[in-house]
């Protein structure tokens, strides 16, 4: 069995919202669904987003998304996309999530993070595609209308395992970590390099894609049903 190293929680910090999947259904005061195809995604992907139990459900504690090679509504592939947006946003904080990831090619997972203000900065605290077994956090912004971003990875593991990713999102940086072992950091400090898009608040998202831009479209069928398990996300503060 394996026994993911807790990350600390940070002194002064104290848990201010949380989802710890528990119960029969997804608490709705929490989620919402993005439901439908591309080209609502912009990436090309190649699956529906539905709301249906099949491929958003809890069980054993755990938050599944599960992606299926199926037809439906025109695509050839089903899965799950979640997020938080107009529920709960934060400015700043340390944010913890238990999560498994699936493995296969043309599978990518994502646990990330949009502006609130409907602008189109992302911070991905985690991404992986198709077999790679490494784990992908990237920063994305738009300093004067022109697009950058900066990104690191984690040495490879087996991220169909249950690890704890963490975020330490404060004034001066962007810290994100796997089993306590920091793969990146952003300095965000005084707006560095125009950075000033990551002090406003940014809401979460959930969601396993199947193909697109990044993992390309050669798709290994025989992985599904392919899913994405959450145990929990925490978000403290100070």
């Amino acid at each position: 069995i394996y026994n993911p190293i807790n990350s600390a929680v940070p002194e002064g910090y104290s848990l201010v919202w949380s989802d710890e999947f528990e119960g029969s259904s997804l608490d709705l005061s929490k989620w919402q669904y993005n439901i439908g195809a591309e080209p609502n995604w912009g990436n090309n992907e190649l699956q529906y987003y539905t709301d249906r139990k099949e491929n958003v459900f809890l069980a054993n504690g755990n938050l599944h998304i599960k992606a299926f090679h199926e037809s439906y509504k025109g695509s050839e592939y089903t899965s799950g996309r979640l997020v938080t947006r107009k529920k709960f946003d934060y400015k700043y904080g340390y944010v913890e999530a238990k999560i498994s990831l699936p493995r296969g090619q043309g599978i990518w997972p994502a646990f990330w993070m949009l502006a609130a203000n409907d602008k189109a900065d992302e911070i991905d605290i985690i991404e992986a595609v198709n077999s790679e077994n490494i784990v992908y956090s990237t920063c994305h912004w738009y300093p004067n209308g022109k697009y950058t971003h900066e990104s690191g990875q984690t040495k490879t593991f087996d991220i169909t395992q249950f690890h704890i990713y963490t975020v330490l999102w404060d004034e001066n940086k962007i810290q994100f970590a796997v089993d306590g072992n920091v793969h990146f950091t952003l300095n965000i400090k005084d707006g560095a390099r125009q950075t000033n898009a990551f002090h406003g608040n940014f809401y979460f998202l959930l969601n396993v894609a199947v193909g697109g831009n990044w993992p390309g479209f050669d798709i290994d069928n025989q992985q599904f049903p392919n899913e994405m398990l959450v145990d929990y996300i925490r978000v403290y503060q100070k």
